[in-house]
């Protein structure tokens, strides 16, 4: 009995809002998952060049991450995700394709990113922000981390239970200091682009003292 109560606790919370299980982690990886937007469409969609620094938070098994690492044959992936289940998996998968530009961290979005101020060029998030438990928080370390003039790329897809709409996204995203560029793909699957804007950035901290 015990056993089962654990296989439908996990069961909830893949059908729920909140982390999805690393233990689900095969549904996350289903070709089907290319009807919403495919690893190339939406690295298309991204200004990412060839020695770009990009952070993916929330990566999960890494189905977008392979194609990331494509994309970055002189720069470098860095994989942050909750479980470190998950980064183990989507490792397994990258070292089988023998990329040796990626990193890999575990921690919570929710709390300070620990890396650099100003290091990357783009940091990604799939399907990931709605289950951050301090979105604004999350977004708030995203500008830290980004150089002057980086991007912030958010796709959102239903039926995620976790789904965001384009407007709250677009809302957050700039009273954290980010700039709309642009969005692709319709109002229940788009990706949109922010770009960090330091300046406006400076003056709502000095505000808020």
């Amino acid at each position: 009995m015990k056993g089962i109560n654990i296989g439908e606790s996990r069961l909830m919370r893949m059908l729920t809002r909140g982390c999805f299980p690393h233990e689900f982690s095969w549904l996350i990886d289903n070709p089907v998952r290319r009807l919403f937007v495919a690893p190339e469409t939406l690295a298309d969609r991204l200004p990412i060049l060839e020695g770009s620094r990009v952070l993916e938070i929330g990566p999960g098994s890494g189905y977008f991450s392979v194609e990331f690492a494509c994309r970055v044959p002189r720069g470098r992936l860095e994989l942050f995700d909750l479980q470190p289940e998950m980064l183990a998996k989507a490792k397994r998968k990258l070292d089988a394709r023998g990329f040796l530009n990626v990193g890999y961290t575990a921690g919570d979005a929710s709390t300070e990113l620990p890396f650099p101020e100003d290091h990357f060029d783009l940091a990604v998030l799939v399907t990931v922000l709605g289950e951050v438990r301090d979105k604004r928080a999350c977004i708030e370390s995203v500008h830290r981390v980004l150089h002057p003039a980086g991007t912030l790329a958010v796709h959102e897809h239903l039926p995620d239970p976790d789904f965001i709409s384009f407007d709250k996204l677009r809302s957050a995203a700039e009273e954290r200091g980010f700039a709309f560029q642009r969005r692709f793909g319709r109002l229940w699957n788009y990706t949109a682009t922010f770009q960090k804007s330091f300046a406006d950035h400076r003056a709502m901290l000095g505000a808020s003292e």
